[in-house]
C-alpha cells in the first residue's frame, strides 16, 4: 500500500531556491557570483579579460585628469606668479598720480599687494662670438624693487647674479641669456621706441646711439614665454625709457584669492567710478591659454572613456557567451518559476560584480602611480637613456599631478554606470528566452 502525501506537498521547493532563502545573498545575486566562478576553476579567463579591461580604463583615466590637472595648477601658480591677479590702468595706459590710485586700491580689504609698472616693447642688441650683433625685440618691465616682491616672484627668482636694478643695471631671462650668450656683467644695448621713431622722421644721417645696460641677474620664473621675452628694469630706467617722465603705465594688485578676481575687479571699478578706468584680470588676460588647457583636459577625458566603452564591449560579449552556454539552466529556472525580472537581474549582477572589482582595483592602480610617477619617470630614464619628461620643454624638474575628488568620483562612477549598462543587452536576450525552447537547447 503506496502513502500518498497531501497535494500542497506534491512539488518540491526548487533547489537553487531554497538555497537562496539559506544563503544571505538575495537569490539573483547569488546565482551571478555562481556563474561566475566555474566548477573547475577559481575564475573563468572571460571574468579576468573583462575585469582587467575596466581596471585599465579606470586607472589610465585617474592618470590622465591628475595629470592634467596638476599641469593646469602648476601652470596656473607660474603665470600668476609673474603677473598679477589684477592690472589697473586706464585708457590712455598711463596713470599720473598713481601712488594715490596704489593707496586707494590697497584699502579694499581683499588686496594683498600693490606695485607700480612700465610696460613697452624695445629693440635689444648684442655682440656674438661670431663679430655680428644679435637683434631681438623682448618686452621691458619696469619695476619698483622695493614693492615688486608683493605682487610677484621675481625677486626670489634669480638663478645666476643679483637682484640689483640700480642704474643702467638690468635682468634677463635664463632662455633669452642662453640664446643671447649673455650671463652677468655683460653688456647690452637697448633702443628705446623714441630712438627709433628719430631715427625713421630724422633726414639726417646722424645715428642715433641706443642705451647702454648691464646684466645684473638670469631670472627663472618657470615659464618659457616670460623667460625668453622680458627685460627687467627699474622703474626710473623704464620710465625714461618711454617718455613717461613721473607716470606709470599702471598698477599690478595681488589678491589673497585669485579666484575672487572678478568680484574684486568690480568693487574697484567702483571705487574709482572713472569712465577711463581699465581693469583686466588674469583669467581675461590669458583666457586663450586657459580656455586651451581646459579643452584640451575635456578632451582628454571623452577620448580615454572610450577604453571604457571597450571594457564595456568585453563585459557584453562575455555575458553574451555566457547566456548561449547556460540556456538550459535559464530554461530550468524559468521552468521552476523564475520570473522575467530576476533572470535580468541575475545578469546585471554578474556585470555589477566585475564592474565593482574592476573599479576598486582601477582606483587602486591609478592612485598608486600617480603618487609613484616622478619615481616611475626616473626609472624610465635610467632604462631607455632617455628623458620621458624633459624640463627644458616643460619647465617642471617633476611631473605634476593633482587629485580632485570630483575627477575621481566621476570616473568611479561613469565607470559602474558603462558597467552595468553592459549587461542590459545580454539581460534582455536571456529573459526573452521561453522555457520549452530552452530546454531543448543543446
Amino acid at each position: 500500500m503506496f502513502w500518498v502525501q497531501p497535494s500542497r506537498s506534491l512539488t518540491p521547493p526548487p533547489p537553487l531556491l531554497t538555497s537562496a532563502r539559506m544563503s544571505r545573498l538575495p537569490f539573483e545575486l547569488l546565482l551571478a557570483f555562481r556563474y561566475l566562478r566555474p566548477k573547475r576553476t577559481l575564475v573563468s579567463v572571460i571574468t579576468i579579460i573583462s575585469i582587467v579591461g575596466v581596471v585599465l580604463g579606470t586607472a589610465v583615466l585617474i592618470i590622465v585628469l591628475s595629470v592634467m590637472s596638476g599641469f593646469d595648477r602648476e601652470l596656473r601658480d607660474k603665470i600668476i606668479g609673474f603677473n598679477a591677479h589684477l592690472r589697473i590702468t586706464n585708457l590712455h595706459n598711463k596713470l599720473v598720480d598713481y601712488e594715490e590710485a596704489a593707496r586707494r586700491v590697497s584699502q579694499n580689504p581683499e588686496v594683498k599687494g600693490v606695485a607700480p609698472y612700465v610696460f613697452g616693447q624695445v629693440m635689444i642688441e648684442t655682440p656674438s662670438t661670431s663679430g655680428e650683433s644679435i637683434f631681438t625685440a623682448p618686452y621691458v618691465r619696469g619695476i619698483d624693487p622695493k614693492l615688486e616682491g608683493s605682487v610677484s616672484i621675481l625677486p626670489r627668482s634669480i638663478t645666476n647674479g643679483t637682484f640689483d636694478l640700480r642704474g643702467n643695471r638690468i635682468l634677463i631671462g635664463r632662455e633669452m641669456a642662453r640664446m643671447l650668450f649673455l650671463g652677468p656683467g655683460d653688456p647690452l644695448a637697448i633702443y628705446a621706441p623714441r630712438d627709433l621713431r628719430k631715427m625713421k622722421e630724422s633726414k639726417k644721417e646722424d645715428a642715433i646711439l641706443p642705451g647702454d645696460y648691464q646684466v645684473q641677474g638670469i631670472f627663472d620664473v618657470g615659464y618659457y614665454e616670460f623667460n625668453r621675452s622680458f627685460v627687467v628694469m627699474s622703474l626710473a630706467s623704464a620710465q625714461d625709457l618711454f617718455d613717461l617722465g613721473d607716470a606709470v603705465n599702471g598698477l599690478l594688485v595681488i589678491l589673497k584669492d585669485p579666484y575672487e578676481a572678478d568680484r574684486i575687479r568690480m568693487e574697484l571699478l567702483r571705487a574709482f567710478g572713472g569712465d577711463d578706468t581699465v581693469i583686466s584680470t588674469w583669467t581675461q588676460e590669458n583666457s586663450v591659454f586657459l580656455d586651451a588647457l581646459m579643452v584640451e583636459k575635456k578632451v582628454m577625458f571623452y577620448l580615454l572613456f572610450f577604453i571604457m566603452i571597450v571594457a564595456a564591449f568585453g563585459i557584453m560579449s562575455a555575458l553574451i557567451t555566457f547566456a548561449v552556454q547556460k540556456t538550459h539552466e535559464i530554461g530550468m529556472l524559468k521552468a521552476l518559476g523564475a520570473r522575467r525580472r530576476q533572470i535580468v537581474s541575475i545578469f546585471l549582477g554578474q556585470s555589477l560584480c566585475v564592474g565593482i572589482i574592476g573599479v576598486i582595483l582601477g582606483y587602486g592602480l591609478g592612485m598608486l602611480a600617480v603618487l609613484y610617477r616622478n619615481e616611475f619617470l626616473r626609472l624610465m630614464r635610467v632604462v631607455t637613456g632617455q628623458a620621458l619628461f624633459p624640463a627644458e620643454i616643460y619647465n617642471f624638474t617633476e611631473l605634476p599631478a593633482m587629485i580632485i575628488p570630483a575627477d575621481i568620483l566621476i570616473v568611479c562612477g561613469g565607470s559602474l554606470t558603462i558597467c552595468l549598462l553592459a549587461g542590459l543587452i545580454p539581460a534582455y536576450i536571456a529573459s526573452r528566452l521561453q522555457p520549452v525552447q530552452a530546454l531543448r537547447h543543446e
